[in-house]
């Protein structure tokens, strides 16, 4: 199994690396941090709570652009990313911008080895976790950049939205396993980018599926208690032919509103400070 863990993150590593460019063409929250406008969505901004002048350590931060937002709202901010690419466009957007940042470059199951610091807020949102292998080994490494008293929070698809494909008749059926399984799904079809449509990637992805169990677990696991857990009839991209995009740069299902959550969010605390399970 090691053997095939090694392979896909560096399929993967590839993967993001020829992704990177089109994303930093692509992405509406690269052309927002640099008319100045509102990048982050209320929902994390209100959850997360107050900034100014904390530590926010951004766990998988691509090509930067959460993290640059974070930092103009006063965080003091390391963006992490395993992706050389992504990195070096996060640093050339941040020069660009004159926000002050720091970018680290490796894998996050082995940041511990290159940053001894510990941080106010671990953030990560928005399309992470398929690419991890081990959620129990993340969830320690959340725990332990965490300070006394600091919170971890997330902002996800909801697990559900990945075992639904659509039929031939359009309908919404499940379509793949919710339950996680130790082998990565390879996608490997012609499909354009989720940010650029007309841009069909050239190396396969590697991902794997976590169910909300195992994701509350490896927190609850990790020594982190749950503060807060939201679920939400929205997506941060068009994952679903039919799906109609609203306010904000949110994506809905229409024809199943109320009945299918599209998000969750999640926010916790390390156990050893006060706080509700």
């Amino acid at each position: 199994m090691a053997d095939i863990f090694e392979h896909a993150e560096r399929g993967n590593r590839a993967y993001w690396d020829e992704i990177a460019p089109v994303h930093a063409r692509a992405y509406r929250e690269v052309d927002l941090l640099r008319r100045g406008e509102p990048v982050l969505d209320k929902i994390e901004l209100r959850e997360v709570g107050e900034v100014e002048g904390k530590t926010l350590l951004h766990l998988q931060c691509h090509i930067g652009t959460d993290t640059l937002a974070w930092a103009r709202r006063g965080a003091i901010v390391t963006g992490v990313d395993f992706s050389p690419q992504s990195i070096t466009l996060a640093q050339q957007l941040q020069e660009e911008l004159g926000l002050e940042a720091t970018f680290i470059c490796t894998n996050i199951y082995e940041l511990s080895g290159v940053l001894d610091q510990s941080f106010d807020i671990v953030y990560t949102s928005r399309g992470v976790l398929c690419w991890l292998r081990d959620l129990e080994e993340w969830a320690r490494i959340i725990a332990h950049f965490l300070k006394p008293g600091g919170t971890f929070y997330i902002m996800e698809s909801h697990p559900i939205c990945h075992t639904l494909g659509r039929g031939d008749d359009g309908e919404l059926r499940i379509t793949y396993p919710y339950f996680h399984s130790p082998a990565p799904t390879v996608w490997d079809d012609m499909d354009g980018d989720y940010a650029d449509g007309d841009y069909v990637p050239q190396h396969p992805s590697y991902e794997w599926q976590w169910s909300l169990s195992d994701i509350v677990g490896a927190l609850l696991g990790a020594g982190l208690r749950i503060e807060l857990f939201n679920e939400y009839e929205r997506l941060f991209f068009k994952l679903f032919p039919g799906m109609q995009e609203g306010p904000a740069r949110w994506y809905r299902l229409p024809e199943y509103a109320g009945k299918l959550p599209l998000l969750f969010t999640l926010r916790a605390r390390r156990a050893d400070c006060q706080s509700a399970l």
